[in-house]
């Protein structure tokens, strides 16, 4: 959107560009389909089916009110708001406020047919605690193969090859934990030394695989996205291939324990946010950390500076005396090692044993969630849990039996991440020289 120049003393006039004007209009029609939805579906089901309730707290703590609200009403006052907002969108639009708005209006329309959901399922009631920590849960891989991919694509590295590092840390942190930890052994942070161990090997494991990128991406020239996806390829089949022939002849090498959940004393005992955001194992609390780390690294310090100068304008950033090829490097090795971490987070945080291709497209899900952020770690973690909100809630749904098949709940994810990447959050602009070999002159 760009703004006409004015008269002094005048208001400034936004003039937005044929492509602004269409995506407007589409969000109007967006938001005038699911006040539709809502009106003639919800509201038709749900207004004889009287109260639904929300449980605010675990049941260890009683002292939390629980929310308690008419079935019919909140999905009649949801579908008018949504009309409501559809015609603003169609009139004037909401200027620098469209996502915002974009997000309220989805987070309303979830919010009704979770209504709907809970009021008509013979429990009449779910823990909406225990969803919310289920999306903290399930956003951290993704947002830990979102910030593998900011590292790479910062310095203008495609790194499509994020699902295989995240499939080959999840195998060798299983691997190299069990055996390890069949005897007794110290603890450390609740967790044996072995599991330590299983989670250093999966972070190697990701960054060996991250060389094998760099090297055939810079020194080597080759397509980006042909590397990534042969990488993928190639690692799905490996660890298939072991798990089938080895593992399952070695079920000792498949079993290891897994990290228990870290309570952070004080912050776990804040009403509603302390068990959703401050008990959890060392792989969530892990993406927390990675994320405020990567912010300040990316954008307030000068090596950030020079990595962000690489991605944008490499033969300047040269000009200046920054080795581009060490940089890109570096950055993309980095991201393999927070890849590897992710990947040690299905076995060693969530199952404690290697399933065939148990990742299911994370890795991918993660490169949309990098690009809804903006190639920022914020925004990362942001669109993770986007994502990992849309795979709790349909885990949400087959326990309250809505009637949905299992099949359509299991898509959840994945048509969220199809309506990110078909641009209905807005275009994002990706590093200037993104997916661009350098070569110096």
């Amino acid at each position: 959107m760009t703004a006409a120049t004015a008269a002094p003393g005048t208001p400034e006039v936004l003039i937005r560009t044929p492509a602004e004007i269409r995506r407007s209009r589409y969000l109007g029609f967006t938001y005038l389909f699911l006040a539709a939805l809502v009106l003639l579906l919800f509201y038709r089901w749900s207004v004889d089916l009287g109260n639904f309730t929300f449980k605010l707290a675990r049941p260890t703590d009683p002292s939390a009110p629980d929310l308690t609200l008419s079935a019919g009403r909140t999905t009649l006052i949801v579908g008018a708001v949504l009309a409501v907002l559809g015609g603003i969108q169609l009139s004037r639009g909401f200027g620098k406020a469209t996502n915002i708005v974009l997000g309220v209006g989805l987070t309303l329309f979830i919010f009704a047919f979770l209504a709907w959901a809970t009021a008509q399922s013979s429990l009449g009631q779910f823990s909406f605690v225990g969803m919310m920590n289920q999306t903290i849960v399930r956003s951290a891989p993704i947002t830990l193969g979102a910030l593998a991919g900011v590292m790479s694509e910062r310095v203008a590295v495609i790194n499509i090859a994020i699902e295989g590092q995240l499939l080959a840390g999840a195998f060798v942190a299983v691997v190299v934990a069990s055996p390890l930890t069949q005897t007794d052994q110290a603890l450390i942070l609740g967790a044996p030394l072995g599991n330590w161990i299983g989670v250093g090997a999966a972070i190697l494991t990701g960054m060996l695989l991250a060389w094998v990128l760099a090297v055939l991406a810079i020194r080597y020239v080759v397509d980006q996205i042909i590397v990534g996806v042969v990488i993928t390829i190639f690692v799905g089949g490996m660890t298939a291939f072991l798990a089938l022939r080895w593992l399952a002849d070695n079920p000792q090498l498949n079993q290891a324990p897994i990290f228990k959940a870290i309570e952070i004393p004080l912050l776990t005992k804040i009403p509603f946010f302390g068990p959703v955001l401050f008990k959890h194992n060392i792989f969530v609390l892990g993406s927390f950390v990675f994320v405020a780390l990567l912010t300040i690294l990316l954008f307030r310090t000068r090596w950030g500076l020079r990595a962000r100068a690489v991605g944008e304008h490499p033969a300047a950033a040269d000009t200046l005396g920054v080795n581009v090829y060490r940089t890109r490097y570096l950055n993309v090795i980095l991201g393999g090692a927070i890849a590897g971490f992710g990947g040690a987070f299905f076995t060693l945080g969530s199952v404690g044993r290697f399933d065939e291709n148990m990742t299911n497209g994370r890795g991918f899900i993660g490169l949309a969630a990098m690009i809804f952020g903006r190639w920022h770690p914020i925004g990362a973690m942001a669109a993770g849990l986007v994502f990992g909100f849309a795979d709790a809630m349909a885990q949400t749904l087959g326990i309250l039996q809505t009637g949905v098949p299992s099949e359509f709940l299991g898509m959840a994810p994945f048509i969220a991440t199809i309506l990110v990447v078909a641009g209905l959050v807005g275009k994002a602009r990706p590093p200037a020289a993104d997916g661009q070999p350098y070569i110096k002159q």
